[in-house]
C-alpha cells in the first residue's frame, strides 16, 4: 500500500454517510480519491487523524456492518 500525504489528504473530497442523520454529528467521513485505499476520519474533527484501509477490507468490513458478506 502506498503512503499519502497529509497534503494529498486535505485536498481530498470527503463525504459523509447517508445515515449520518440531521445534525451530521458523530459520523464517519471516507474519501474515494484512492482507488487501492479507503481514508477515514471522524467529521467532527477533520484535521485529526486518519485511518487509512485498503478498500477490500473496508468493503468487507462495511458489508458486515449490513449483514451481508463481502
Amino acid at each position: 500500500m502506498r503512503n499519502i500525504s497529509d497534503s494529498d489528504l486535505r485536498a481530498a473530497t470527503w463525504h459523509k454517510s447517508s445515515y449520518s442523520g440531521g445534525s451530521g454529528d458523530n459520523c464517519l467521513e471516507i474519501t474515494h480519491d484512492f482507488p487501492t485505499v479507503a481514508p477515514v476520519r471522524d467529521s467532527k474533527n477533520p484535521a485529526g487523524p486518519k485511518l487509512v484501509f485498503r478498500t477490500t477490507a473496508w468493503a468487507a468490513f462495511v458489508a458486515n456492518l449490513k449483514g451481508g458478506t463481502a
